[in-house]
């Protein structure tokens, strides 16, 4: 059936034929025969990453099923399943997922395509560091994959955003909890070089640490910002030591809201609220999971908020040395009066062995920017140049328009992975919007 399929920034709709194969004998069939083909999760990739333009998209959500926790913590389960599924099973058990982004609304297949990172990067790095075997299956068979079997092909698919083929199960290391809630420090910043310089200072003591970013303000409050760490709380440090699975949220966006809704003018007000109603120094405050790790999933289909023309999720790393670029950038955005409502700031630790996976150590800021200002284009390239000079990258996970010129620069070991696709996908198959766009198709 053909479908108009768009990522999550609602920027880019192309047309597919789209199936749900529920066996790997299906998948395998399905990619030995059509000539662009490339597999979907949940569809949170924020650009043109899960779709391919008259070509066939397979839906993963056929592959759900999830096995048993072993009293290690280790559990098999589906390509399909999402994160908000297996926390259902998982947290009562007293296991949550190792590494999780700030949706739980993904599926595993598709947290393995894109190497998910989230707040505990600095300690744990990416998903990848906890995943222990999959099964992956390409143009040329079906393949049992660890960091000791063919490791090669493992990590290579580990960020490479379902251009190895398609995961139909994935081995993943969970982490043991006590309670369903986290213990959160709170700290309020008047700039950008103070909660930089307490992050640098004291995040090792947190698992858990990320700050938001007020891109609206000059001067000498540029870049102010709310920094939230945490630690999972034991049974001993909270009264009510429940083990209850994050809930659905029964709260939606009802309908695409007006074009210009979040503009500059409504952007710097809800930061205004949200600095000064923030406390400016609290200390272990309980949150339950879902909203310390996910708080946008309190409110379905959130997307719509941006209206008709969606908005551009730009998110880059640069290395320890070039810190200096999160300030040019925050500048550079504050003068420039694009509107930023999300602005996010973490720090990344080691990173994966895979080609194409985007964390690498030092600092990573994720920028939400509704389409509609006439310089924006300008911008996102001027943003392009900076991260280049500082040797560092774009996330293909939320990237809907940068071009295949910068791409080498920024992921230096493209070839390795494109002489790696050659062998286990010869005829090019595997390809994607994404990929067309920014030449990691392999023709």
């Amino acid at each position: 059936m053909s479908e108009h399929l768009s990522g999550w920034g609602r920027t880019t709709t192309s047309i597919a034929q789209v199936q749900r194969p529920s066996d790997e004998t299906a998948v395998e069939e399905l990619l030995a025969q059509e000539p662009n083909i490339i597999a979907r999760g949940l569809g949170r990739s924020y650009g043109d990453a899960a779709q391919v333009s008259g070509g066939v998209v397979l839906d993963n959500r056929g592959f759900d099923t999830i096995g048993p926790i072993g009293a290690d913590g280790i559990v098999t389960l589906g390509g399909g399943v999402s994160i908000d599924q297996l926390l259902a099973v998982s947290v009562p058990l007293g296991w949550f997922v190792p590494v999780t982004p700030g949706t739980r609304q993904v599926s595993i297949g598709g947290a393995v395509a894109a190497d998910v990172h989230g707040k505990n990067h600095h300690l744990d790095g990416s998903i990848g560091a906890h995943v222990l075997a999959m099964r992956l299956v390409t143009p040329t068979g079906i393949h049992s994959l660890s960091p000791t079997n063919d490791g090669e092909l493992f990590w290579a698919t580990l960020g490479a955003m379902g251009l190895t083929g398609f995961v139909t199960s994935v081995t993943l290391q969970l982490l043991r909890i006590e309670t369903d809630q986290v213990l959160v420090d709170t700290d309020r910043f008047g700039d950008l070089d103070a909660v930089m310089a307490a992050m640098i200072e004291r995040d090792e003591e947190f698992r858990y640490s990320v700050a938001w970013v007020d891109c609206m303000t000059r001067g000498s409050h540029m870049g102010r910002a709310i920094l939230t760490r945490g630690v999972h709380a034991t049974r001993a440090d909270v009264n009510d030591a429940t083990l209850r699975p994050p809930r659905s949220s029964k709260l939606a966006v009802p309908f695409v809201a007006p074009s210009g809704l979040l503009n500059s003018l409504s952007v710097k007000a809800f930061n205004e609220a949200w600095f000064r109603t923030s406390p400016r120094h609290q200390e272990r405050e309980a949150h339950s999971l879902s909203s310390f790790f996910h708080p946008l999933d309190g409110l379905r289909e959130w997307n719509r908020l941006y209206g008709k023309r969606g908005f551009v999720q730009y998110q880059f790393c640069v290395p320890h040395d070039a810190a200096e670029t999160i300030t040019n950038a925050i500048e550079y955005l504050s003068t420039s009066r694009v509107p930023s409502f999300l602005a996010v700031l973490k720090r990344f630790g080691p990173a994966s062995p895979g080609p194409l996976s985007f964390p690498q150590p030092g600092w990573t800021l994720a920028l939400d920017l509704p389409v509609g200002p006439s310089i924006l284009p300008e911008v996102l390239d001027a943003l392009d140049e900076m991260v280049l000079s500082a040797h560092g990258r774009v996330y293909f996970a939320k990237d809907a328009r940068l071009g295949p010129d910068k791409v080498n620069a920024m992921y230096p070991r493209t070839k390795e992975f494109l002489d790696l696709k050659q062998r286990i996908d010869p005829d090019h198959r595997l390809t994607s919007d994404l990929a067309r766009r920014l030449q990691l198709s392999g023709k």
